[in-house]
């Protein structure tokens, strides 16, 4: 039991300690250079969840978990289900409810969907390469935790989208994330290291649309320069064919 409350403490206060780093945050208007030092909390959990792979200490700590769910939990509860999407929901409906979103409606979707499609290449990917038995020997792909990743996309989004208001809203999303990669284990669906990485996941999966999509609307799709001075178009007329300058002074 013992570690699973150190679980609950561990990754608690990483959410947290992420929460408040609001000085590495992606602006409204991001540079088109990423800011690497805000990956290093889920570039820290990834790598957890990869050594634990191989690992005889934390495959010793999967093993204890395991021990200690089959012998004193009875009653599976299936909440993550629901908490791994609720800092979505959050964002949403709080917004419709007066308390504005940083992002209007399009540009926080683009955002969250660009996010979880990362997120979910990157989970299937690593679901199929890996083939690690779940810990209830249902199947293999239990690495890493789908439900800990979406979670933790999710608190990212949600403290994304409110970090001006307040910093409990990052509390509120991380303690879900954290709730949600919790009964992954108490539920015997994953290992350890198995959440830890869907953690990382969902985390970077997040801050990596924050700036994929504004660098791709500014690099690629760039606006038209409206103050431009000149504008050349082609024009056709019966048998002719030629350019039309509008030049302006």
């Amino acid at each position: 039991m013992k570690h699973i409350i150190l679980f609950f403490i561990v990754i608690f206060f990483v959410g947290q300690l992420h929460a408040q780093i609001k000085t590495d945050s992606i602006p409204e208007n991001p540079e088109t250079n990423i800011k690497l030092k805000s990956f290093i909390i889920p570039v820290t959990l990834m790598t957890v969840g990869i050594i634990g792979l191989e690992s005889h200490t934390l495959l010793d700590i999967n093993d204890q978990l395991k021990d200690e769910v089959h012998e004193h939990i009875d009653k599976k509860l299936t909440i993550d289900d629901f908490t791994q999407y609720t800092p979505v929901a959050l964002v949403y409906g709080l917004d419709a409810f007066g308390v504005k979103a940083k992002h209007n409606f399009k540009e926080r979707t683009k955002r969250i969907l660009t996010a979880h499609a990362i997120m979910t290449t990157t989970v299937m990917i690593l679901k199929s390469s890996s083939t690690v038995l779940r810990p209830d020997g249902s199947s293999y792909n239990s690495f890493p935790s789908g439900h800990t990743a979406t979670a933790f996309m999710s608190a990212e989004f949600l403290w994304q989208e409110y970090k001006d208001k307040s910093v409990w809203y990052g509390v509120l999303g991380y303690s879900l994330a954290v709730t949600t990669g919790a009964f992954r284990v108490y539920n015997d669906r994953h290992w350890f290291n198995d959440v830890v990485m869907g953690a990382g996941i969902g985390m970077a999966s997040t801050k990596i649309a924050y700036w994929l999509v504004p660098w791709i609307e500014n690099k690629i799709f760039k606006k038209e320069n409206h103050d431009q001075n000149a504008v050349i178009l082609p024009y056709f007329g019966g048998d002719r064919l030629g350019l039309t300058a509008v030049l302006k002074f």
